[in-house]
């Protein structure tokens, strides 16, 4: 079996090191090249690599909740995921630990006979300056813009764009732009729409607005910018994690990024998951 494989474990999760070492030694036996991160190296005997030098392996195993796979997202790019949940909700983790060994056995041994498996692309969303050369890392839940610091009393003025018209402008807490799979992350919880996994768009969403509009829905393709005004200092943030400061007024692009995100093998049940939200 010569097929290479990336397994990433949740950083200082017992049990997550544990199903690793077992997913090495099963892939192993069958003649798999396997490594591991370098965080779970030190407790499991394998070859050890940063997350990024996965990207390009055939297949790569994310064991955690669904920060994890996020993470893992991130770094490989591409790469086809397979997600192991560990976590509460597992919308993008579809793989129940007891099964994981059997599942993942399977779909390698299906790599090997006919070098592909199946699975669905997840779009990811790139965040760019239109007057300021930069651009954030692609974030597969959401982009978000926002005043010198988040939640009350830290906004800004931000005017929404849609294909070059304005959609609407007011004093906000940010404004959020997310992909179906960002949905039922931080969307949601600012009153954003549910979106299918399936559904071709985006939303965009204001988050505690003087002037509130509903979301709004849009194609993929759309054009949508974001210019902030009547702050100091603002951000513009990609899944949470990677930020680039602004100097207002600044206007942020924000659309498709090149490349999506492969989830392979087994996939999550949407609205089981959504039984799961709190």
């Amino acid at each position: 079996m010569d097929v290479d494989v990336g397994i990433v474990a949740q950083r200082d999760n017992e049990r997550a090191q544990t199903l690793a070492a077992s997913l090495v030694d099963a892939l192993e036996r069958e003649g798999a090249s396997v490594v591991v991160d370098e965080a779970t190296g030190e407790a499991v005997e394998a070859a050890a690599v940063p997350v990024d030098a996965m990207a390009g392996r055939e297949l790569v195993v994310s064991i955690g909740g669904d920060g994890t796979l996020l993470f893992v997202a991130r770094e490989v790019g591409s790469t086809p995921i397979l997600g192991v949940n560990l976590g509460e909700v597992g919308f993008l983790n579809a793989v129940a630990p007891d099964d994981a060994l059997g599942v993942v056995t399977a779909l390698v041994t299906e790599l090997n006979e006919t070098g592909t498996v199946e699975g669905r692309d997840l779009a990811r969303l790139r965040a760019s300056g239109v007057d300021a050369d930069w651009s954030l890392e692609p974030a597969l839940n959401e982009v978000l813009v926002h005043g010198p610091r988040r939640g009350s009393g830290g906004g800004a003025t931000v005017e929404i764009g849609i294909d070059g018209q304005r959609y609407t402008e007011s004093h906000a807490d940010g404004v959020l732009v997310a992909t179906p799979t960002g949905s039922t992350a931080y969307n949601l919880s600012e009153g954003g729409p549910l979106v299918h996994p399936a559904a071709e768009t985006l939303v965009v969403t204001q988050m505690a607005a003087t002037r509130a509009m509903p979301p709004l829905v849009v194609e993929p393709e759309t054009e949508i910018t974001l210019t902030i005004s009547g702050s100091e200092s603002a951000y513009a943030i990609s899944d949470g994690r990677n930020r680039q400061h602004l100097e207002p007024p600044a206007t942020v692009a924000v659309s498709l990024a090149e490349e999506s995100v492969r989830l392979v093998g087994p996939q999550a049940n949407f609205f089981d998951g959504l039984d799961k939200l709190e």
